[in-house]
């Protein structure tokens, strides 16, 4: 007999779904793996491996026990070692912030992430244009008037090239 792990997810079900649905999926799962349709015996012993285990009521009661009593003893040492354990380091980059950290709300999506709007107002006006007419912006709204009406030079500068972001008023 062949060792399945998690016969409801060879089966594609959850774990709570009715035996006719599981019967389903199996038929489904076999009509669609079974080595004369194309598919590989290995794929078909798992299939069959995970429907043994599920079939009948008392094999499936007794798998679902176990998988609760396995679970409770690992959540046990889990919280057993937790208190003498120490925190993990974080693996991420810590978010990308400007050298000049100009003030203002620090957005937390997009390419942008990690920089300030008060950043922004000087490096890529044009993508706070933008960010304000967007739904994700419209919280910000107030704040990228208020800067971009303290960025915008008084006298009419040399007309720059559009970016894909800049809507011209």
């Amino acid at each position: 007999m062949l060792l399945v792990l998690d016969p409801y997810h060879v089966l594609q079900v959850t774990p709570d779904a009715e035996p006719e649905v599981i019967q389903a999926a199996y038929r489904a799962l076999a009509r669609k793996y079974h080595p004369d349709m194309g598919g590989s015996d290995l794929q078909m012993a798992k299939l069959n491996a995970a429907w043994e285990t599920v079939s009948d009521r008392g094999g499936r009661a007794r798998y679902d026990r176990e998988q609760r009593a396995a679970k409770a003893e690992q959540t046990a040492q889990t919280e057993s070692h937790a208190v003498h354990e120490r925190p993990p380091a974080p693996t991420g980059s810590p978010p990308r912030r400007s050298p000049r950290a100009r003030p203002g709300t620090v957005l937390d999506f997009g390419r942008y992430a990690g920089l300030s709007l008060g950043d922004l107002a000087i490096d890529d006006p044009d993508y706070l244009e933008w960010l304000e007419r967007t739904p994700i912006g419209h919280r910000l709204r107030p704040e990228i008037e208020a800067l971009l009406a303290r960025s915008r030079p008084t006298t009419s500068p040399p007309e720059r090239p559009r970016s894909r972001f800049s809507r011209r008023r």
